[in-house]
C-alpha cells in the first residue's frame, strides 16, 4: 500500500525509487562524501566521526548523509511543496500563505510590507522587508545567487539536490518587526522528545532545550526561562503526526497569537556540525538508534507475517 507521503513525493517531482536507491548519475562518489564528512565534522567538533557505528546525534546526521536515500524527504524540505502536505495533514490554518513563487523576484516589490523573501530549496537564505525602505536591488541580487547555486552539496546533504530551486515571498509573522520565537521539536519514530527554543535570531541569538513538560534540559548561562507557548500541546501532536515513519525529523513551529503555525521540516539540523552538550548529543543519538531499531523490528515482523522477500 502506498502511503500519503509517498504519493505526495511522487506528485511533487521526487526521484523514482530506482534513482534514489540505485546509483544515480549525479550521486557524489562515496569516497568523496566520506572524506568531506570526516574533514568537516573533525574541524567543527575536534574529534573523529563514527559514521558507520554512530552513537551521538551529530554522528547519526552524518550517517544519514551517507546512507539514507528516502524518496519521501525531498518534497518535505521544499518550503513551497511542503505547504500542501501540511495543509492536507493538519489543516490550511497551520500554513503561512505564499504571496509569490518563481525563479526570480520582480523588478519592484508587488506586496505591502512587511514580508519575507526566502529560497524554497535551502536554509538560512532569507531577507526581511519591514518598511519598504530596504535595498530591493540587493535583495533581488541575493535571491538570484540562491537560485544559481546548488544547496547542500558541499555538506553532502543529498536530498536538497532534488528540490527545485526558486524564491518565494510570505507575509512577515513576527510582532513589532521582531522575528517570532522558533519552537523546534525533535521527533524520533513519531515520538516527540525535546523542544529547542530559538529566540533573538537576528541580533543576539540564544537557544535552550526543554522536555515536553517544559522542564529545562539545557540552557546557556544567564538564560531566563520563558513561559511555554500557548499552543505547545498542539505543536507536539502535529510534530508527531508529521514525523510518523521517519527515524528522525525536526518539526519547527511558531506561536502566533496563541495559535500554532508550521515553519519547516528538517532532516539534517545544523548539518550535524553545530556542537551540542555532550550528554544531550548522546541522549538524542540513543533515541535515534531506538527509533531505527523499532522500525527495523516492525519490518521484520511484517515480513515474517506476509512472507516478503
Amino acid at each position: 500500500m502506498i502511503d500519503q507521503q509517498t504519493r505526495f513525493a511522487a506528485a511533487n517531482g521526487a526521484p523514482s525509487a530506482a534513482t534514489v536507491f540505485g546509483a544515480a548519475a549525479d550521486e557524489t562518489p562515496a569516497w568523496l562524501s566520506q572524506l568531506r564528512i570526516a574533514l568537516t565534522y573533525g574541524a567543527r567538533h575536534r574529534r573523529l566521526v563514527r559514521c558507520h557505528r554512530p552513537r551521538r546525534f551529530t554522528e547519526w546526521i552524518q550517517w544519514r548523509k551517507l546512507h539514507d536515500r528516502d524518496e519521501r524527504m525531498p518534497p518535505l524540505v521544499d518550503k513551497l511543496a511542503v505547504k500542501d502536505h501540511v495543509a492536507a495533514e493538519l489543516g490550511a490554518e497551520w500554513v503561512t500563505p505564499t504571496l509569490f513563487e518563481g525563479p526570480a523576484l520582480p523588478e519592484q516589490p508587488l506586496w505591502e510590507p512587511a514580508f519575507v523573501v526566502k529560497s524554497r530549496h535551502g536554509c538560512n537564505q532569507s531577507a526581511f522587508v519591514r518598511t519598504g525602505a530596504e535595498d530591493w536591488a540587493a535583495i533581488r541580487a541575493a535571491a538570484a545567487r540562491w537560485v544559481r547555486q546548488p544547496y547542500g552539496e558541499w555538506l553532502d546533504e543529498w536530498l536538497y539536490r532534488h528540490v527545485p530551486r526558486g524564491v518565494m515571498v510570505e507575509p512577515f509573522i513576527g510582532g513589532g518587526g521582531a522575528l517570532p520565537v522558533d519552537y523546534k521539536i525533535f521527533v524520533f519514530g513519531g515520538r516527540a522528545a525535546f523542544v529547542k527554543v530559538d529566540r533573538d535570531r537576528e541580533r543576539a541569538h540564544r537557544l535552550a532545550y526543554y522536555d515536553l513538560n517544559w522542564r529545562r534540559v539545557w540552557a546557556p548561562k544567564g538564560w531566563q526561562d520563558p513561559p511555554p507557548p500557548q499552543s505547545l500541546r498542539e505543536m507536539i501532536a502535529a510534530a508527531e503526526h508529521l514525523g510518523r515513519g521517519f527515524d528522525f525529523v525536526r518539526a519547527d513551529f511558531y506561536d502566533v497569537g496563541g495559535r500554532p503555525r508550521f515553519g519547516e521540516l528538517t532532516f539534517y539540523p545544523g548539518s550535524g556540525l553545530n556542537p551540542l552538550p555532550r550528554m544531550l548529543d548522546y541522549q538524542l543519538g540513543a533515541l535515534w538508534a531506538e527509533a531505527r531499531d523499532r522500525r527495523l523490528a516492525g519490518h521484520q515482523t511484517a515480513c515474517g507475517q506476509s512472507g516478503c522477500m
